[in-house]
């Protein structure tokens, strides 16, 4: 019987189990443990991806957890904590002969052995196996066929981001200029697009879209996320629900208001302020220098109106923590009450909110959810922000 389970499938992992950094840019409380229990018991999710897995460090903290018995490795792949399930993967950076710039993308796996076969074989195609998302030196298609060839799973991250992504650096026009298209499995839409931005690249019908946080942080982590449609959280489930096999599907994806995203907008990369999409030089400081925009990205690669009629809605919401007004131990009263986020976002009444907390934040999140809260677009590298 098929049953419907939340995915946040890219969270980072700031510091492993020696207190050394793996993603450098992530906070230091973001360990294995942390995430594991945050997701589990605060956030209300089913099935996390961890994409920093091919490092050694990630790799015998998981087996240590194991081992204790505090996790349990699964016959249909994936790890499980408590009431959730954790699929192991990897974000690796791609700058080949063929990129117009480097790419990042997500690799998954079934279990440890598997993710121990592709670290060994990425140590020698990488400087440091135990830092987040560096450079793999070979070709993108070396790696897809590698992902192949150890049963996992290959998705571009963020395909829009200015910075580091597949369309917003990677290739002038189309994927097929650097990745096989028959060796991806999905694509990962990023904060600042969404499912009927995406539906203007024709390219793209063809692949299941993928909304997840991208977490930095234990509160990011559910910022966006799917739900799916399968048997059960596993590796194995999560296979068909990208392949559309076996009645698997993602249901539905939710993901934060793309205004609300970093790079939503083209702006002046001196001081921010946002250019229409033909000026060339800044009408505030006169420069010519800008960090182009997704919005207006998608614009200049746009070559259809139709989108895919399969493909699933697409909800917005807005994290609890962009909320004005809403502080850490407003925060924890809801998470009190309530039990998860998951929850407090998109069910609770206005009654049951107005409970707990004043009458004002109680109609915010209301509003929230029904998306009538005005947005200030983001972009820069700066969030998008609530009014």
């Amino acid at each position: 019987m098929l049953s419907v389970y939340t995915a946040d499938l890219h969270i980072h992992i700031g510091r492993d189990m020696y207190h050394k950094p793996v993603k450098i840019t992530a906070s230091n409380n973001l360990t294995l443990p942390a995430i594991l229990k945050e997701a589990s018991r605060n956030k209300g999710i089913d099935m996390i991806g961890i994409v920093d897995c091919q490092a050694p460090a990630v790799l015998q903290e998981l087996k240590q957890l194991i081992y204790q018995g505090i996790a349990t490795e699964l016959e249909e792949g994936g790890v499980r904590f408590e009431s959730v399930t954790l699929l192991l993967g990897s974000e690796i950076e791609v700058y080949d002969e063929r990129c117009q710039g480097p790419v990042h993308v997500l690799c998954y796996f079934p279990g440890i052995h598997e993710m121990e076969l592709f670290s060994d074989w990425l140590r020698k195609r990488m400087k440091n196996i135990s830092l987040s998302s560096q450079r793999f030196y070979g070709t993108a298609i070396e790696l897809q066929r590698k992902v192949k060839e150890l049963q996992g799973v290959f998705i571009p991250a963020h395909i829009f981001t200015p910075f580091k992504s597949l369309y917003g650096k990677g290739v002038l026009q189309s994927l097929t200029e650097i990745l096989a298209s028959d060796l991806i499995d999905g694509v990962e839409l990023g904060l600042s697009a969404d499912t009927y931005m995406a539906d203007q690249i024709k390219e793209l019908h063809a692949f299941t879209y993928l909304t997840n946080s991208d977490a930095h942080s234990l509160r990011k982590i559910a910022r966006e996320y799917q739900h799916l449609q399968m048997k059960h959280p596993s590796f194995k489930e999560f296979r068909y629900v990208l392949a559309n096999k076996n009645g698997r599907h993602i249901k539905e994806n939710y993901g934060m208001n793309p205004k609300l995203g970093k790079y939503y907008r083209t702006v002046c990369s001196q001081c921010l302020s946002q250019l229409k999409r033909d000026d060339s030089i800044c009408p505030n400081c006169h420069s010519r220098k800008y960090v182009k925009g997704v919005a207006d990205r998608i614009e200049a690669l746009k070559d259809t109106d139709k989108g895919n009629v399969a493909r699933p809605g697409y909800t917005y919401q807005v994290p609890l923590e962009y909320l004005p007004g809403l502080g850490k131990k407003t925060y924890e009263k809801l998470l009190k009450e309530f039990g998860t986020e998951m929850y407090i976002i998109h069910q609770a009444s206005y009654e049951e909110l107005a409970n707990v907390v004043q009458n004002s934040m109680a109609q915010s999140i209301i509003d929230m959810r029904h998306g009538k809260l005005h947005v200030h677009e983001g972009g820069g590298g700066k969030y998008g922000s609530i009014k």
